[in-house]
């Protein structure tokens, strides 16, 4: 398959995988609030972000049992039917059964996640993931535009149950489609009780898993940092609610996803390695934008578009170059349970970022703190050298560089080059004899160079 039908493909699955998250993340707040449920009780929808990051927990299940195909499709078509159950609920009157078939709605789009992620890893050439995971950046957050934005809209325009009954045509349709998908060969290990650990132990087991293992903590963790924080500063700021939506919804979107395309195709042609150097160096400097806008207020309104436009094109950039390090990284026999993973330990930083945010911003201001983002994940490079070892495209090109070289030593010893000397060129009385060029093997006779 060229790689043109497989960025259709891969925008087609990540379409699909954004699409429930929005609806679950940014949609169901929006319609449980408005037919009355209490701040306490939306506070629990917060637990259903627990799924995503526990996910790797029944991964193991889609790696040894069935096909990719029949797990996405399938998720996809339970999500369809969970959509139109909870039509039929009551949410002024919320009670175990609405919870449940919330909780039951992250579960699934979760496990869509772990099918499509593996999916895509065995889909994708190493070379391939870069520019891939630009297209998957693109297609995800248009997903979730339409999921999370329009079908609000919708909601409000011709009533919540054509809404989410759109909602569920969508998810239907797209179900039937994933079971067209093209099959793709990777040998599996039959499942056994020993085999749920494999995944674990081949990955752990690998030289260099602790430093790449504090990469992946570390390579984000400036961006997840300033995250919970960019929106109360641009209210601080003065920024209309218009202001902010433009900036959300419109321009930042569109800088994001220009980086991640960006990123992708750059990737394409120098590798992923040196796109984890030079993406994440840009993604670091980006903060300095919004440091010098918060220390200097004169910048205005449009200091602060700035800013917003840089730092989201240039975590575009690192994103792209992040996501493709952990596909190509994950055993292709073991895709789902080892990018759920690190996907998890991932969620780990962004957890604990957004924790401590707050309190640092009050502690050292909006100026200051926005710096300190800049050197949280400098730690991260000093990793990667560990980390090139791990990237296939780059110990396979040690491997050339490595044999190119011992080839060419051993043609040196065992092919010298000859040169007749002239008759008049040997001094009187001894025979005419080969002589080697400078740095040659001494050696008497052409054969005796060549025995082994």
């Amino acid at each position: 398959m060229n790689l043109d039908k497989k960025l259709v493909l891969i925008s087609f699955l990540y379409f699909a995988e954004g699409f429930p998250f929005g609806i679950i993340e940014q949609t169901l707040p929006v319609y449980l609030r408005l037919h009355g449920m209490s701040l306490a009780s939306m506070g629990m929808l917060s637990l259903v972000s627990l799924p995503y990051a526990l996910k790797f927990l029944w991964a193991p299940a889609v790696d040894f049992l069935g096909s990719r195909r029949r797990w996405i499709a399938g998720s996809q078509l339970i999500l369809a039917g969970l959509m139109c159950t909870l039509v039929a609920l009551d949410p002024e009157s919320p009670n175990i059964m609405l919870w449940a078939i919330i909780a039951s709605l992250a579960i699934m789009s979760a496990t869509q996640d772990i099918a499509i992620d593996a999916y895509s890893i065995e889909l994708l050439d190493t070379r391939e993931m870069g520019v891939a995971n630009g297209f998957r950046q693109a297609a995800y957050r248009v997903a979730l535009i339409v999921s999370g934005g329009l079908f609000v809209a919708l909601g409000g325009w011709l009533g919540w149950t054509t809404a989410f009954m759109a909602t569920a045509a969508i998810l239907c349709i797209s179900g039937l489609i994933s079971l067209g998908l093209p099959h793709v060969d990777v040998r599996r290990s039959p499942f056994s009780a020993a085999s749920l650990k494999a995944p674990f132990k081949d990955l752990f087991a690998r030289a260099g898993v602790v430093p790449v293992i504090l990469f992946i903590l570390f390579y984000k963790l400036g961006d997840l940092a300033m995250g919970p924080i960019v929106r109360p500063f641009w209210l601080d700021r003065g920024l209309t609610t218009e202001e902010i939506g433009l900036i959300t919804g419109t321009l930042g979107v569109f800088a994001a996803i220009s980086g991640g395309l960006a990123g992708g195709m750059l990737m394409n042609r120098h590798g992923i390695y040196r796109g984890l150097w030079i993406f994440g160096l840009a993604q670091c400097f980006s903060h300095f934008a919004y440091a010098f806008v918060a220390a200097y207020p004169v910048t205005g309104h449009i200091g602060v578009y700035f800013a917003s436009l840089a730092e989201s094109f240039c975590s575009g950039l690192g994103t792209a170059a992040f996501l493709a390090f952990l596909m190509s990284i994950c055993n292709r026999e073991f895709s789902a349970t080892q990018y759920a993973l690190l996907s998890a330990i991932f969620r780990v930083t962004g957890i604990a970022a957004g924790t401590f945010s707050g309190f640092a911003t009050d502690a050292l201001g909006y100026a200051f703190y926005f710096g300190v983002t800049f050197l949280l994940p400098l730690p991260s490079f000093a990793f990667l050298s560990h980390v090139r070892n791990w990237i296939p495209e780059e110990s396979k090109s040690a491997e050339v560089r490595s044999k190119s070289d011992i080839d060419h030593v051993r043609d040196s010893a065992e092919e010298p080059t000859i040169v007749r000397l002239r008759k008049k060129d040997y001094p009187a009385g001894e025979p005419a004899r080969p002589a080697y060029r400078e740095g040659a093997p001494e050696i008497s006779e052409i054969r005796d160079s060549r025995a082994p």
